[in-house]
């Protein structure tokens, strides 16, 4: 399991107000396809206590050839968290290997559901982790 992370490659990022959706600012993989990764991609998201009951809480890993145009990775499920029972979700984290596929550029975007609640004092973390 790795377990370094290079202060330079990691991303924070607010959470974005109900309704809305924001992105971190991208990483440089440095290649591009075909990639041998030796690392792992870490997204981790604290607990959202305001997130409202069945509200969700969505983080996309997406990648771009330019760094301008962003999609959605193929192949990798988003991270969702969901409200429940008055409050929120737990914290969560997750750790994936990025496919061989992935273009040079990688960022993640944070989505939360309209009426989520106020979840803007809370902040997603991305790091490459070797």
């Amino acid at each position: 399991m790795h377990a370094l992370k290079d202060a330079l490659l990691i991303r924070t990022l607010a959470l974005p107000s109900a309704g809305a959706n924001a992105t971190t600012e991208s990483i440089d993989l440095g290649q591009v396809p075909p990639n041998e990764f030796r690392f792992e991609v870490e997204m981790e998201l604290p607990a959202l206590p305001s997130l409202a009951d069945t509200k969700k809480a969505t983080i996309t890993l997406e990648d771009s050839a330019d760094g301008t145009t962003f999609a959605a990775i193929a192949g990798l499920a988003s991270l969702e968290v969901t409200g429940a029972g008055g409050v929120g979700a737990a914290a969560v984290n997750r750790r994936v290997r990025l496919p061989a596929d992935v273009r040079r550029y990688l960022r993640a975007k944070a989505a939360v559901e309209a009426t989520g609640g106020n979840n803007t004092a809370k902040s997603l973390t991305l790091a490459l982790v070797f």
